[in-house]
């Protein structure tokens, strides 16, 4: 039976990228050796790294406009150390959107003054924050573009007139924004990018080397982009195969065709979720995301029935977070239309059920 992969991550990736990925692992370009037991300083893997990093600068649409592309290791959650640790010299704004947000706001204060410019947390972060207002003389503004846990997405980003931060872990490539209006996005790749492992920071040179304390070299910015993103020895596997899935996005057409997918499948799913009466949406709908559906039942007793029948339809992943239950449908990039829709067809079996 097909299985249908909703997970939040580790995520689900293009069958084509998984095979030749794992073709990779027996025999890499034809050398009749493993991707994973060859020299990262070779050439066949130094011509992988530097196609990654190509392939992320361009279909954001930021070559030549001042930004440098690096896959570090450590997930997101390091990044929520060393943003704080380049870029923090006094104050810092962060918005408060969730778990993530919170856990870049314990790291950041360990360098600074940090300002929570807004925050939804009084409505258990249904919403994203409004009508705040930024601060003047900030070293920089972090927000999380999309949240995994409460299902939520900034769709309007503020203006600011310091550097502009993201956390991008579990949205990045699947919408048309202006990646310029972004000073630095981080994003870890087991969100939409590819396995776990390796993480994308995209940044532009010129907010670095402005903060006075002497930064250790694994944790500088400036040091991994002089070394070419190969500081130390990358993480190949996570790196080869972000790289695939990036080939695979631009053969696709680039973040234009697949936000006219993601659009489909997300519209597919909230209306089933709307009209339903046996399930109730979590997020505001105004702020719904694109990529995390977030639902409960409306009556708790139907569990048992909902998850068999999940279970049947070879539904995998659907669970909601730990930390608030209920359920959470990922429709990352590789994610058919035609997975949603077995879902959908789930949802509506329930309600003839209930």
């Amino acid at each position: 039976m097909k299985k249908h992969n909703f997970s939040a991550g580790p995520c689900i990736l293009p069958k084509e990228v998984l095979l030749k990925a794992s073709e990779s692992v027996m025999d890499f370009n034809g050398s009749g050796l493993s991707l994973i037991e060859i020299s990262h300083r070779s050439k066949d893997f130094v011509a992988v790294m530097e196609n990654a990093r190509s392939l992320a600068l361009e279909l954001l649409d930021l070559k030549d406009k001042g930004y440098k592309a690096l896959f570090l290791q450590g997930g997101a959650s390091m990044e929520f150390l060393m943003v704080a640790y380049n870029l923090l010299e006094k104050r810092a704004g962060y918005l408060n959107t969730g778990t993530w947000s919170d856990k870049a706001i314990k790291e950041a204060k360990l360098f600074g003054e940090i300002v929570e410019v807004g925050s939804s947390k009084d409505e258990s972060f249904k919403y994203i924050p409004k009508g705040y207002s930024v601060p003047s003389g900030l070293d920089y503004l972090h927000i999380t573009s999309n949240n995994t846990i409460f299902g939520t997405q900034f769709k309007k980003f503020p203006k600011t007139d310091c550097p502009l931060v993201c956390d991008m872990s579990s949205d990045i490539f699947s919408r048309s924004l202006d990646f310029s209006q972004f000073d630095l996005i981080y994003a870890g790749a087991q969100k939409n990018m590819g396995p776990a492992g390796t993480t994308l920071v995209v940044v532009k040179e010129e907010i670095l080397g402005q903060v006075s304390r002497k930064i250790p070299s694994m944790l500088d910015y400036q040091v991994h982009i002089a070394k070419d993103s190969m500081f130390n020895t990358p993480p190949v596997f996570a790196v080869y195969t972000s790289m695939l899935t990036l080939e695979w996005l631009k053969n696709l057409g680039g973040i234009a065709a697949i936000e006219e997918i993601n659009e489909k499948k997300a519209r597919l799913l909230y209306s089933e979720i709307d009209l339903n009466p046996v399930f109730e949406g979590f997020a505001n709908v105004e702020d719904r995301s694109l990529m995390n559906a977030t639902f409960n039942l409306t009556d708790d007793a139907l569990k048992t029935t909902f998850d068999d029948m999940l279970k049947e339809a070879g539904i995998n992943g659907l669970n909601g977070h730990r930390s608030v239950g209920g359920y959470r449908a990922s429709m990352y990039n590789a994610l058919s239309l035609d997975s949603v829709g077995v879902l959908v067809d789930v949802m509506s079996e329930m309600e003839r059920k209930g």
